[in-house]
């Protein structure tokens, strides 16, 4: 008796990626279906128009395969596990990634429960660029993608382990200008829809204009790091480490003509730290230390590769644990703009093994910067 094969729904979000996802499926002979995900519902017209757009580019997408689209409306549980997270993290001075929570508690936990207790399938599938290595008895192994330019295996860091024994990726073996080819020759309608960029709730607007809906502006100065103020600041929540436009500064009295790039922030006077110099020595890190570390391999210690961004080369270092759930990383060379509220993400070569949010960091030289270390702890701004 032939056992009928696995019926697998497919995360469509009117991108090219998760419709080779599907035909991919498809073609293998498995039972697919779509579900459309909305997750940010806001009055604004621009945010309105574009989810119109990414319906209509999934629904164009199912007709020409063939399969079922549902629709399901998470835009209340991304409101209050998401979004208010990320409002949190920036009032507290912090730069959170809005991305890696989206994927641990919306799309690998509400999307995989409703299509496998409401829709009836056995996996779900999505076309992140990362792979999954299936051994008996154990969650499944985190891969990269085979495209380490478009790796999203960072990303996932964060998932329930336990939820990667229902997940396909089947785009993790192919590079994305192969995709997009392979789109294009199977006569999908989307195969040369631009890749969307940007946090999903923001798009593609200003990320100041926007937050300051949420958050109120809190002005104060930005000074140098001899103390003296070259500008003012439109609220600490509105920038991170390491950021260069938008500061407003221009040419400051008695300074090069140089860029400027954000340092530290000072909370305890508002205050802005600002250096010229895009490896300026306050902003190199020695090491990060993390919160509670999420593993989704069996912990351990020492020789490792880490990222502190996304479409970062992987560093070399020494991972330490901490003994209270927490992580300390040893980088081999200094680390540029290490950011509290980012994830520190480790990996054995290809594996990832897990991640954890950066608490703290330890600046590459602390000399003069004793008054402007709150940026590299958790005290609230």
């Amino acid at each position: 008796m032939t056992k009928n094969p696995e019926r697998i729904v497919v995360g469509l979000s009117g991108g090219v990626d998760s419709a080779v996802a599907a035909l991919r499926l498809l073609r293998a002979g498995y039972r697919v279906e779509g579900l459309f995900m909305k997750n940010w519902e806001d009055d604004d017209t621009l945010t309105r128009c574009s989810a119109e757009d990414d319906i209509a580019a999934a629904r164009a997408v199912a007709e020409h395969l063939g399969i079922d689209l549902h629709h399901v409306n998470f835009a209340a549980a991304y409101r209050r596990e998401v979004f208010e997270h990320a409002l949190a993290e920036l009032r507290q001075g912090r730069t959170p990634n809005p991305d890696i929570l989206c994927n641990r508690h919306i799309k690998f936990h509400r999307f995989l429960n409703y299509a496998l207790h409401h829709l009836g399938a056995d996996a779900v599938a999505t076309g992140h660029y990362a792979r999954l290595d299936h051994q008996p008895d154990e969650p499944p192994a985190l891969l990269r993608g085979v495209d380490h330019g478009k790796d999203q295996s960072y990303f996932l860091a964060a998932v329930d382990p336990s939820a990667l024994h229902h997940v396909r990726f089947p785009l993790g073996d192919t590079p994305k200008d192969s995709v997009r080819e392979e789109a294009r020759a199977a006569g999908l309608p989307n195969f040369d829809r631009p890749d969307s960029t940007g946090i999903c709730f923001i798009g593609e607007r200003d990320f100041t204009a926007f937050m300051q809906r949420y958050i109120t502006p809190a002005p104060g100065p930005i000074i140098d790091e001899h103390g003296d103020v070259i500008g003012e600041h439109q609220g600490l929540a509105f920038y991170t480490l390491g950021q260069r436009r938008g500061l407003g500064i221009g040419g400051a009295a008695a300074h090069a003509s140089a860029p400027w790039y954000v340092a530290a922030k000072d909370g305890e006077r508002n205050a802005l730290i600002a250096v010229q110099g895009h490896d300026h020595p306050w902003l190199q890190s020695r090491s990060v230390s993390t919160e509670d570390f999420h593993w989704l391999a069996s912990p351990r210690e020492g020789r490792l590769e880490a990222q502190v961004r996304y479409r970062q080369q992987p560093q070399s270092g020494r991972l330490v644990a901490q003994g209270d759930g927490s992580v300390a990383f040893f980088f081999d060379r200094p680390q540029r703009a290490a950011t509290p509220g980012q994830q520190l993400v480790i990996y054995d070569r290809d594996r990832c093994l897990g991640s954890g949010v950066i608490a703290s960091t330890e600046p590459l030289d602390t000399s003069g910067l004793a008054g402007h270390r709150e940026q590299n702890s958790t005290e609230a701004v």
